[in-house]
């Protein structure tokens, strides 16, 4: 395994987007949120339980328990058909009380994704992160020792440990086809998993993983330390301490408008996906020279203003989505 590089603190959002979010790499960012009151606050439970107890709102939410047996590996059952662990609606002071006030439990508890706006108003604005967007607001993620199997996010990702140590094991995105995707639509939290960077090594019914699995990059972060994760890296996150929380941020550094490419790709998958393969192998040679342009702008061998739709995609975006929508809708 590589170690994931790693820089020092930033506080220039445009710096940020430039040396670290454009090349699409994982990174480190040291100590970039050290200074943060509730990464103070996290140097022992009880003084994070008050810190958190403070400024909750009172909110109800999901929070997955498991059985010593699982030993906080999030995961689904034998078949696939269903979980080791159960989900209980609950008030959030109440599941912060369950990992904070006890932190050798007789089942492990985990919450996570919780909008801070939301159920902690208040520690945006304690805890500020000058780099991304203001409307990426922050999310909580709080549990005892825990293992969430290899997934990707569909969007840009900063996560800043706030209390106890995480471990990242990341696979870049161009490995899917050896790790062994389970389900798209019966996942444990909504992304699907690799199933065999989950299983032992050497599992016999995921063979192409093993001339992968050196492949991975490693990132052991500490309280304070946070990490950059571009869309569609594939990251195991293991809470290793007996309590921890994380505090992320999502968002699409690249938009240009409202439309996600996930979205993009669900509709090739129903429209492509079943054809013959020498028809897929042509609609993928017109993606290719279109979308993914590897050799430049389509019509680079025309003069600009003959592109017409396929010039700039600020000023063309609204027309191409007007065209799309019209087709949809059964337009020819």
């Amino acid at each position: 395994m590589t170690v994931v590089a790693e820089i020092g603190e930033m506080s220039e959002p445009q710096q940020f987007l430039r040396n670290v979010v454009l090349p699409c790499r994982p990174v480190i960012l040291r100590g970039q949120v050290a200074e943060w009151p509730v990464v103070r606050a996290g140097a022992t439970a009880a003084e994070l339980r008050t810190y958190l107890r403070r400024m909750d709102a009172g909110g109800e939410m999901d929070a997955f328990f498991g059985d010593p047996g699982i030993a906080g590996k999030y995961y689904y059952n034998a078949d696939l058909a269903g979980f080791n662990f159960t989900r209980r609606r609950m008030a959030f002071g109440a599941a912060l009380d369950l990992i904070l006030s006890d932190v050798s439990p007789s089942q492990s508890v985990y919450i996570g994704s919780v909008p801070v706006g939301d159920y902690l108003p208040g520690f945006a604005a304690e805890n500020a992160m000058p780099l991304v967007p203001a409307a990426a607001g922050p999310r909580i993620w709080l549990g005892h020792a825990s293992n969430v199997s290899a997934h990707y996010d569909t969007v840009d990702n900063l996560a800043c440990v706030v209390a106890g140590r995480r471990r990242f094991t990341l696979y870049a995105p161009e490995l899917i086809e050896d790790l062994y995707v389970g389900p798209i639509d019966h996942t444990m939290a909504g992304q699907p998993v690799s199933l065999a960077a989950a299983a032992v090594p050497g599992d016999p019914r995921y063979p192409r993983f093993e001339a992968v699995r050196g492949r991975a990059l490693t990132a052991e972060l500490e309280a304070g330390d946070a990490l950059y994760l571009p869309k569609l890296w594939w990251h195991q996150v293991e809470a290793t301490a007996p309590f921890n929380g994380l505090v992320n941020y999502w968002w699409d550094a690249f938009a240009l408008g409202p439309d996600a490419p996930y979205t993009s790709m669900l509709l090739a998958m129903i429209a492509i996906a079943g054809r013959p393969a020498p028809e897929r192998r042509a609609w993928k040679a017109l993606f290719d020279h279109y979308v993914f342009r590897e050799h430049g702008h389509p019509l680079a061998h025309l003069p600009p203003e003959r592109h017409g739709l396929l010039g700039p995609l600020a000023e063309n975006y609204g027309k191409i989505r007007a065209r799309v929508m019209y087709l949809l809708r059964g337009g020819s």
